[in-house]
């Protein structure tokens, strides 16, 4: 009788824990509620390309995957602002889409076409929402801008990934829409001026600067750069930018419309240092505007790389790209001076450099025209129309 008592009571027992527990199913709802991270949406908005070809091929997805962190070294900016540079005009059509995807998939892994959708954009200016393990020198909520290399994923969406080696602090002196017009242009500027040209602030007062195609993004930062570390500048650019490049602080200014550029730029005293942002048949005689003999250098920003890859395939590519440029360097190096190729190099190292310059009053942003975000293709052809004075700049936010 005893045990039949104890049975029955366990059965109610467990009766009511059962149906307390079907009457209350908030209980399970609590347990779940239970995370370590915050919830939040896995998708964004941006603008990328399906496929490569014309300005049609823009198209702007609510869709696009926010991106993740993958390596300790990584963080991710929540994008204020972009801009748009004559290489996402050209990345739009498939220039250098071989070495791109190289780069991207070294061991050709994946299939062709897997790049897509692509994200364009090289600039960018924001805060950082997310960090890896390994960064220290940001945290959540740093104002920071870059310049993210051509084979990553770019700006023109609401998030960006990057490596913490790319980034650095955003001039305090700058909103987001000046800072993002300079990353891209004043890293290749410094490449080609910095560190293929060996120019720096203690060994450029006096030098004498040519700078061709003086009004574009790379160009008005040189003049700038180069002012700054006190040298003569004189810059080449059309008579409706002169008055640009004047107040950048350009002393001599050649408009290329006004007859013969090569005899004008003749009759001025030999240069010690030309930066060719225009290339084509202007290195045939530009670099004979040199002093011989006295460590002067020719440093071109139009080189036949990327689309060598292009034409000929990565072996062949590459091959033909270190004939010309081993053969033309050897070849002026005979005449007395240096023939060097330059390209974008992302450095938050030099951003750093740069940002002190900025802060300092010794660099300002130069920007022709905004467009918001949904305007993106209409800053494309804008830049594809060329003739640029200064910089195109994606307000995002």
């Amino acid at each position: 009788m005893e045990l039949l008592l104890k049975t029955c009571v366990l059965r109610r027992n467990a009766c009511t824990a059962v149906c307390f527990w079907r009457s209350h199913p908030v209980q399970k709802l609590s347990v779940r509620k239970i995370s370590t991270t915050s919830p939040r949406s896995t998708v964004m908005p941006a603008w990328v390309i399906d496929k490569y070809g014309k300005n049609e091929v823009l198209r702007f997805t609510q869709n696009m995957m926010i991106p993740i962190i993958h390596y300790p070294n990584e963080v991710i900016i929540k994008v204020h602002a972009a801009s748009v540079n004559p290489i996402d005009v050209n990345m739009r059509s498939g220039y250098g889409a071989t070495a791109l995807n190289m780069k991207r998939d070294p061991l050709h892994i994946k299939t062709r076409g897997e790049e897509f959708p692509l994200t364009l954009g090289r600039d960018v200016s924001g805060v950082v929402m997310e960090c890896g393990l390994d960064v220290r020198y940001f945290k959540p909520g740093d104002e920071v801008w870059a310049a993210v290399p051509p084979w990553k994923q770019g700006t023109l969406s609401e998030f960006v990934v990057v490596s913490g080696n790319e980034v650095s602090l955003k001039p305090k002196s700058l909103t987001h829409t000046q800072a993002a017009s300079l990353p891209y242009v004043a890293l290749t500027a410094w490449s080609a001026i910095h560190k293929v040209g060996g120019l720096s602030d203690k060994n450029c007062t006096g030098k004498r600067v040519l700078i061709l195609g003086a009004s574009g993004g790379v160009g008005t930062f040189a003049i700038q750069v180069m002012k700054a570390w006190n040298a003569h500048v004189t810059a080449v650019c059309s008579q409706d930018a002169s008055e640009l490049v004047r107040k950048l602080g350009a002393d001599d200014v050649i408009d290329y419309k006004s007859g013969n550029v090569e005899e004008q730029l003749k009759s001025l005293k030999p240069f010690d240092f030309v930066l060719d942002n225009v290339g084509g048949s202007t290195e045939t005689w530009a670099v004979n505007l040199l002093k011989k003999w006295s460590g002067a250098t020719y440093v071109t920003l139009v080189t036949p790389f990327l689309l060598n890859m292009d034409q000929l395939g990565i072996a062949d590519g590459m091959l033909q790209t270190g004939v010309t440029v081993g053969s033309k360097a050897l070849k002026h190096f005979w005449q007395g001076v240096h023939y060097r190729w330059a390209f974008f190099m992302a450095s938050g190292l030099y951003l750093d450099d740069i940002a002190k310059l900025v802060d300092e009053g010794k660099i300002q942003p130069v920007i022709e025209k905004t467009f918001p975000f949904s305007k993106v293709p209409e800053a494309f052809l804008k830049v594809e129309r060329g003739h640029a004075r200064g910089k195109t700049v994606i307000n995002v936010i």
